[in-house]
């Protein structure tokens, strides 16, 4: 398998999605967006969700489960304005390439797909389309598939082999607001290679890593181990014809192990083991390309962020990593830059985001010896 770029998504630009009139964000392998709640940290990580979801299931469901065309789009009391988002990126093999398109609602109260494009290596270069209120503009390709006005091309065109690696890409993202209750609750076993945004198949996720994934099953042990140190692994539990977690904890008691079903775990555990298996789920046949997680540091006790900051380092040097976060310990790193935490802030009802200026406010650096 080909080690991916951690940074596949270079670049960002919203505009008119929800709280966000207009931004221009490029992203590292490892990103952090801060700000105060009701701010927009998630919206613009939902901007990107909406893109996987549209492509994945389609443009109707992603609006729908979001309230419609008028609850996504920001209108500024105007019915003619329209939602746009462009992602600039590097696709698995080194390719560099944009997608891009924009929506409009219509005055019958539907939507429209007033243009969309997808262009690899610039145009003239490699493949390429451009689309216009569901018309092909122009194409690479002699041939292409049909396509409307109300749905992504993009869709279409991953019948294509030019265009199969961006929709691939852009539908391997994952993105997590982690439930601990549904966590909780036994679980029907998936197939699926990917773990569900609140976890509601973390069990299925870690059998597959057990049986095909060994050094990231055991990445993920470690860690939860220095997490919740009394914890000293974790499996998959079939039970009938559902499923749960089985945790293996130190009683005190020498060589005696308890054995607790994931129902008896805390809200902490559930979701520090949420968070490390959404980080160390690539396994030889499946990665995902993109991680963002909504507040990683919910529930954890302080001392446990710096395992945490470690165990975010090591997984951004092969998926890249977007999080919101409310924790400064999270971001006592020297070794973070300036430019990879973003701050967000609402100004008269518009989010803004752009780059932090001052990351480590609570900690000075230790100096040497003071010379005589």
């Amino acid at each position: 398998m080909t080690t991916p770029s951690p940074s596949f998504i270079t670049h960002v630009a919203l505009r008119n999605y929800k709280s966000i009139g207009s931004c221009s964000v490029r992203l590292s392998p490892l990103n952090y967006l801060v700000g105060p709640n009701g701010a927009g940290k998630s919206n613009f990580m939902d901007a990107l969700q909406f893109v996987r979801d549209a492509l994945a299931n389609s443009l109707d469901s992603a609006l729908n489960e979001r309230g419609g065309i008028n609850e996504v789009r920001r209108r500024y009391g105007s019915p003619n304005t329209h939602l746009a988002v462009r992602i600039d990126f590097v696709l698995p093999g080194g390719d560099t390439g944009h997608y891009t398109f924009s929506i409009g609602a219509l005055k019958s109260g539907g939507y429209e797909v007033q243009k969309e494009e997808c262009i690899i290596k610039g145009i003239g270069q490699g493949p390429s389309f451009i689309i216009e209120k569901g018309k092909l503009v122009c194409s690479s390709e002699l041939a292409f598939p049909a396509i409307t006005s109300d749905r992504l091309a993009l869709v279409a065109a991953s019948g294509l082999k030019a265009f199969r690696p961006v929709f691939d890409a852009l539908t391997a993202m994952g993105f997590y607001n982690l439930n601990p209750k549904l966590m909780r609750e036994l679980q029907k076993p998936q197939g699926c290679r990917l773990l569900r945004p609140a976890g509601e198949n973390i069990a299925s996720v870690i059998g597959h890593l057990e049986k095909v994934a060994p050094s990231q099953f055991a990445l993920i042990q470690e860690y939860l181990h220095a997490v919740i140190p009394n914890v000293h692994g974790v499996n998959r539990k079939p039970i009938g014809p559902m499923e749960t977690l089985e945790f293996h904890e130190d009683t005190g008691i020498q060589k005696i192990v308890r054995r607790l079903m994931a129902q008896n775990m805390s809200d902490g555990t559930l979701r520090a083991l949420g968070v490390l298996a959404a980080l160390m789920q690539r396994t030889l046949d499946y990665a995902p390309t993109f991680i963002g997680i909504e507040e990683p540091e919910t529930s954890l006790h302080p001392s446990a962020i710096v395992t945490l900051r470690k165990a975010l380092k090591k997984a951004s040097k092969t998926t890249q990593i977007l999080l919101t976060t409310h924790s400064q310990d999270l971001l006592d790193d020297f070794d973070i830059n300036a430019n990879t935490v973003l701050n967000v802030a609402l100004d008269a009802g518009e989010t803004r985001i752009a780059p932090s200026e001052h990351v480590h406010k609570t900690r000075k650096k230790p100096r040497g010896p003071r010379k005589a």
